[in-house]
């Protein structure tokens, strides 16, 4: 899997309103991504990236803009899936 590197996310208007809208704030999409601990492509050239901030684990979507800058679609609490991936992958660390 290709490692991420976000040295910066585009925030605007829009995508501010729209992460209030699912209860999470400016400062929780930062610490998510920079403690990532999945992600993978999807479609139309976007990430589906999972990170902690705090106790939460937020679901982030972004589109890279150039590298190491990406444009933020979304950011939501991770769905029950995304949650098992993650556990998933955790475990598999433990047990190496």
């Amino acid at each position: 899997m290709t490692r991420i590197i976000i040295k910066e996310i585009i925030f605007d208007t829009w995508n501010k309103e729209h992460i209030k809208k699912h209860g999470v704030a400016e400062e929780e999409v930062k610490e998510a991504s920079g403690n990532l601990i999945y992600h993978k492509r999807t479609y139309k050239g976007r990430y589906l990236l999972i990170g902690k901030a705090g106790r939460r684990l937020i679901s982030l979507v972004l589109i890279r803009k150039v590298e190491g800058k990406y444009y933020l679609i979304t950011a939501r609490d991770s769905s029950r899936k995304e949650r098992r991936k993650v556990y998933e992958k955790e475990g598999k660390k433990q047990n190496s």
